[in-house]
């Protein structure tokens, strides 16, 4: 996936940022903002618990723009392994709280996961309101019992929409891995939201 804005070159962006120009980091910040907060919200599924993080993130970005380095991939995803190993700390250091993504928008009728920018947004009626909220009940609790490392990459390319080889440099596994993970992770969640649903019919 292509970053947005094809002009920007991101290496001059960062050696500005480094160099003390403000305008550059606040540059570099409202690029990604978006893209960190939706990938911290997506793991915790809390709203502040995003916006801490999302800072922290930064925080760390900022203060490690000198090992950012061009010819090993885009500053995007350089971005999105420093989110994703934050993260990862995070689990770590707060293991009692688990993935409880709120996906509810990310399924469409027939049950398959579509990226959420693909979503249009319709005035829903009370009774959708109601259905949607049993089906992110549903969806997070399918998503306590997916090993973290499918639940992780299905994340990745369903909802941030990241390509194979982005997925493969953030998380440092091949290609082929990713492709079954993501697989396998489509799977799981399918055959657990299946069983729920006999459930509760």
């Amino acid at each position: 996936m292509q970053e947005r804005g094809l002009e920007i070159d991101w290496s001059q962006v960062v050696r500005r940022a480094m160099d003390g120009d403000s305008g550059a980091w606040a540059e570099m910040v409202r690029a990604h903002h978006k893209r960190v907060y939706g990938l911290c919200y997506r793991f915790t599924g809390q709203a502040a618990d995003a916006e801490d993080l999302t800072q922290e993130v930064f925080l760390k970005v900022y203060t490690s723009l000198r090992s950012f380095d061009a010819s090993r991939g885009s500053l995007q995803v350089w971005i999105v392994a420093m989110t994703r190993n934050l993260l990862v700390d995070h689990f770590r250091r707060t293991k009692n709280r688990r993935l409880t993504s709120s996906l509810d928008e990310g399924w469409d009728e027939s049950g398959e996961m579509v990226p959420v920018d693909r979503l249009v947004t319709k005035g829903p009626s009370q009774h959708d309101l109601a259905a949607g909220r049993e089906l992110e009940k549903m969806v997070q609790e399918a998503l306590k019992q997916v090993p973290a490392d499918l639940r992780e990459a299905v994340i990745l390319r369903d909802l941030q929409d990241m390509d194979y080889k982005e997925i493969a440099q953030v998380v440092g596994i091949p290609e082929g891995t990713v492709k079954s993970r993501i697989s396998r992770g489509r799977a799981e969640l399918a055959r657990l939201l299946e069983r729920t649903y006999r459930e509760v019919m």
